[in-house]
């Protein structure tokens, strides 16, 4: 399962971006700039989260303080 949260929306892209075991950030991220029709440095500052079931999240980068 890929969620993803671009410009204030939220994705559930299920199998329709496959995320394949061994893919890095940068693969993950090429696939999603793809689908979203958008240039992949867009999200150049964005985190690839991997959960312990197996789904990825991209999200932007969380700042504290």
């Amino acid at each position: 399962m890929l969620h993803v949260r671009f410009e204030g929306k939220s994705y559930d892209l299920g199998d329709r971006v496959p995320v394949l075991d061994g893919m890095n950030d940068a693969d993950v991220k090429g696939a999603v700039a793809r689908f979203l029709d958008v240039d992949q440095s867009r999200l150049e500052k964005y985190v690839v989260d991997r959960t312990p079931t197996g789904h990825v999240i991209v999200r932007p980068e969380a700042l504290y303080g």
